[in-house]
């Protein structure tokens, strides 16, 4: 789920400069098809071209159940290793997750790994079919995200106006999407990913997939698993609940991650002057909210205002922006704080990344075609979790409404896959822990790093040592962690993220 705004044992496969042997060719590559090398030139982000980063596409088939019918194109970056060619160790493909994130400057994400071991690799951003750069990418209403939203509670009396908009915008996507709407399932992009490991001309990749990329590692696992070397997985998916089942477990995890956020403005109240509880802090968020109920300020309107807090729900590092918008409301009156924090520019609107969020999320398997249902379960969680749990099934109901052919999951079998690290924090609340124990059961050659107490999604290689030498250490060698016994634990403890410290200017150190 995405907000609308702009939310040891050594295992490895192959030693250290060595080329692994052809694997025999899998039963779920397309006959037939072959696509051409990539033609690499240069980037137009200004970013990944300062980088030295290269960029190009790889031609695929928009359904993979008529390769030699109409092709899309899928958008590469590259940054090549640095290292002797005795030492280099292949590639390394990288999904940011969503579904629709643009994967393309997750070439540079080797320069984060400890000790120059990025360096190793060849790094291989993508953005899936659909998304971005890629060709072509779907957008339905571009400034749908806007300001001043219809109020997501029910009491509210917007449920039709929901329903009515939530229709709108699938009529949309069947309109502008095409054909392109029936084949863009997780099953697709995986079968993408494979053929960008042919047209980089390699016989194996090695994998960083962080949160649905989770998820896309792996289905990729189970359909290609001798083609995968060394595998990261870091904020994961739960392969047994999606997706319906999966936004609904994430209300609940938001509701209890939105209480540690109040806790911690509570705790510098000397800096946010918002109260000096964490109970106080969360009656002021409520009860703010109802002032925009009955005036918006600016371009913020109550659903608005539920969107900006989500992100501290995601990562503790967005703590203090949310904090400094919500005390500059309360206690200054400024509207552009709060129309910042949002993150819409009306100038610019774009709804690429959730055009393509909808169409995987709805079409990956069937959501429920009843909406009777969507409102009892929904209402249900509601009253123990009320801080995310309407938003969230808004931000998911034109799938009630959806075109696209709908699909059925793959039947995750991990045990062909011969290492992989899996990464997560305790509490984190998009993608709850318990996916994580679930990948370490489907995935016995798998080791579970935990960043215990933690609410950051997704976060390693941002700093913490324990956590990022461990990735280091596995890309490096194949050194894992050694597995312990039993299936609901972790296998190695690391310190989380840390809570910011906004009394300590940045950079000064804690």
């Amino acid at each position: 789920m995405r907000r609308f705004a702009a939310a040891v044992v050594s295992a490895g496969l192959v030693a250290v400069g060595a080329v692994a042997p052809a694997p025999a060719v899998s039963a779920q590559e397309v006959p037939g098809y072959t696509p051409a090398p990539v033609a690499w030139g240069e980037c137009e982000a200004a970013r990944l071209a300062s980088a030295g980063a290269e960029c190009g596409f790889v031609e695929v088939p928009l359904d993979y159940d008529e390769p030699t019918g109409t092709t899309i194109r899928i958008a590469v970056s590259r940054v090549l290793h640095t290292v002797p060619e005795a030492e280099y160790q292949g590639v390394m493909l990288v999904n940011p997750g969503g579904p629709g994130g643009s994967g393309l400057g997750l070439a540079l994400l080797g320069g984060a790994v400890p000790n120059g071991v990025g360096g190793s690799y060849d790094w291989i951003g993508f953005d899936p079919r659909g998304v971005g750069s890629s060709e072509p990418a779907l957008s339905c209403i571009p400034d749908y995200a806007g300001f001043n939203r219809p109020d997501y509670q029910p009491e509210a009396g917007t449920e039709e106006v929901w329903l009515e908009r939530s229709k709108a915008y699938a009529d949309a996507c069947a309109a502008n999407g095409g054909e392109l709407l029936d084949n863009l399932k997780s099953v697709d992009t995986v079968r993408d990913m494979d053929n960008i490991r042919k047209a980089l001309g390699q016989e194996q990749i090695n994998y960083y997939g962080f949160s649905y990329g989770t998820y896309l590692g792996q289905v990729y696992g189970t359909l290609f698993p001798e083609r995968m070397r060394r595998v990261v997985l870091d904020g994961v998916v739960d392969t047994r609940n999606i997706w319906y089942e999966a936004n609904l477990n994430q209300d609940v995890a938001f509701e209890r991650n939105i209480g540690i956020f109040f806790d911690w403005i509570a705790k510098y109240d000397s800096v946010y002057g918002l109260g000096t509880s964490g109970e106080e802090v969360e009656a002021l968020y409520y009860s703010e909210q109802d002032k925009l109920r009955e005036a918006p300020a600016g371009g913020i309107g109550p659903a608005e205002w539920n969107d900006l807090f989500l992100k501290a729900g995601y990562n503790v590092r967005a703590y203090p922006g949310v904090a400094e918008a919500f005390s500059a409301w309360v206690n200054d009156g400024d509207v552009a704080a709060l129309e910042a924090a949002y993150g819409y520019d009306p100038a610019a609107p774009d709804d690429n990344r959730y055009a393509v969020y909808l169409a995987v999320q709805c079409t990956d398997l069937q959501w429920p075609q009843n909406y009777d249902k969507v409102r009892r379960d929904n209402t249900r969680v509601d009253r123990k979790a009320p801080f995310q749990t309407w938003a969230n099934a808004w931000f998911n109901g034109p799938c009630n409404f959806w075109p696209g052919e709908v699909g059925t999951p793959v039947e995750i079998d991990g045990s062909g896959v011969e290492s992989m690290l899996i990464l997560s924090e305790t509490l984190d609340g998009a993608t709850p822990f318990e996916g994580a124990l679930q990948a370490r059961r489907e995935f016995p050659g798998s080791v579970l790093v935990e960043g215990v107490g933690g609410t950051t999604h997704s976060a390693s290689l941002s700093g913490v040592a324990c956590t990022d030498d461990k990735v280091a250490a596995y890309l490096a060698t194949g050194e894992l962690p050694a597995r312990v016994p039993g299936d609901n634990r972790s296998d190695a403890q690391c310190e989380p993220l840390p809570q910011p410290d906004p009394t300590v200017e940045e950079g000064a150190g804690a």
